[in-house]
């Protein structure tokens, strides 16, 4: 059974603490915006999948019920910065599977100002989910005072660096482009545009990244209306509907481990792994793609992921953001949005509202962002702990 997005809808996402409102204001927006577009009432949900990090238990229904109190499965999803995605994949399965014709998938989140922490209880790395990932750094890097997620990426990048001849100015250029897009979208945190020279002047959080390659502490929400065929034909609703192509999630193997590099630690195999099993049940290819938004936490993550996705030789990808070949005029246009970087990252939102910015490029509705002809979209978005979401969406 095949299944479909009708109906999208984000907040703008903003630097915590200056709007005032609740995570439940911001769940509200976006989902009656993802209801309106696909211009049917709350009534019609069947399934709630609510995706965030850091708002406590059954936050899910207290953000639901903005919608309605209609009595419907709430379903709270964590998984850390692939949170969104796992609700909009939860939403996916539950139309394909037949149990429901129309699922609200939905992700917010509240967030405190500064860096994101490591994920630890209290800085108690021996308890946290991604103890092992930092065990891995620690034997190879040692650890610094440096904000532990930026330190793990960070390291990727030093790895990169040593192994390829990836230089300083090809990891700056992909901040300098994610914020070139952003200038163009009004939903995004930042939208300001830097030169190469600026972003590698900008504060160093931890060597080779600046404060200008590392995605900002957000507040936001977005979602998306995931709906059967028979429910889109009976709805009148094909002509709004992009169909969820493929979808696949992966989580840490062996491999992720083995070699003991911050490379492999914060999910490269994982997300070729995601990719591939994409590509073969669509059918269709890294070359079949036209529009990207990927999981650009930090400047590096994103090279690492043109090497996942297969769009380039693993260790190619400086060069490729370097040729242009990832920005408009480009073979790709990846993140038009600003991604992570610059529209921002609120961890539970995240995932929807790259589904949100494809649905809006394929279905021709993205303004001054639009990629010329946009007919297949791919969404990748990452957690570490670990888990790895790749959406391949097709334009009806």
């Amino acid at each position: 059974m095949k299944s479909y997005i009708v109906g999208v809808g984000m907040t703008k996402f903003e630097k915590p603490e200056t709007r005032d409102w609740q995570y439940w204001d911001m769940a509200k927006e976006a989902g009656t915006a993802a209801l309106t577009d696909a211009g049917i009432p709350y009534g019609l949900v069947e399934q709630v999948p609510v995706g965030y990090c850091f708002q406590a238990s059954t936050a899910g229904q207290r953000a639901a019920y903005e919608l309605g109190l209609t009595g419907v499965p709430v379903y709270n999803v964590n998984n850390n910065c692939a949170t969104g995605s796992s609700a909009l994949m939860m939403a996916r399965q539950l139309v394909e599977g037949g149990i429901a014709d129309c699922v609200l998938a939905l992700g917010f989140e509240k967030m405190a100002r500064g860096a994101l922490g490591g994920g630890s209880d209290g800085g108690d790395f021996k308890t946290s989910p991604v103890a092992r990932h930092y065990g891995i750094m620690a034997a190879a890097h040692g650890f610094e005072m440096t904000p532990p997620t930026a330190q793990i990426f960070g390291n990727a990048a030093r790895e990169h660096m040593d192994r390829y001849g990836t230089t300083e100015v090809q990891l700056a250029a992909v901040a300098a482009k994610n914020h070139r897009h952003s200038s163009r979208n009004p939903n995004a945190q930042f939208q300001d545009v830097y030169t190469v020279e600026e972003i590698l002047a900008a504060k160093t959080i931890h060597r080779p990244l600046t404060k200008l390659q590392c995605s900002p502490t957000s507040d936001g929400a977005a979602a998306a209306v995931v709906v059967s065929e028979r429910f889109a034909d009976s709805h009148g609703l094909r002509g709004r509907a992009v169909e969820i192509a493929a979808q696949a999630m992966t989580t840490d193997t062996e491999e992720s481990f083995a070699s003991g590099s911050c490379i492999d630690v914060v999910g490269r195999p994982m997300s070729r792994a995601a990719a591939l099993q994409v590509y073969e049940a669509s059918g269709l290819g890294i070359e079949d793609v036209d529009v990207v938004e990927l999981h650009d936490c930090f400047s590096v993550n994103e090279l690492l992921t043109y090497e996942a996705l297969g769009m380039c030789e693993e260790g190619a990808s400086g060069k490729l953001v370097e040729s242009g070949a990832t920005t408009y005029g480009g073979r790709w246009v990846v993140n038009p949005s600003g991604g992570l970087i610059s529209k921002g990252h609120p961890l539970g939102a995240t995932g929807l509202a790259q589904a949100a910015e494809l649905v809006w490029q394929l279905r021709g509705e993205a303004g001054p962002r639009q990629v010329t002809g946009a007919a297949v979209g791919l969404a990748h978005n990452i957690g570490l702990g670990g888990a790895a979401v790749v959406t391949l969406l097709r334009k009806s």
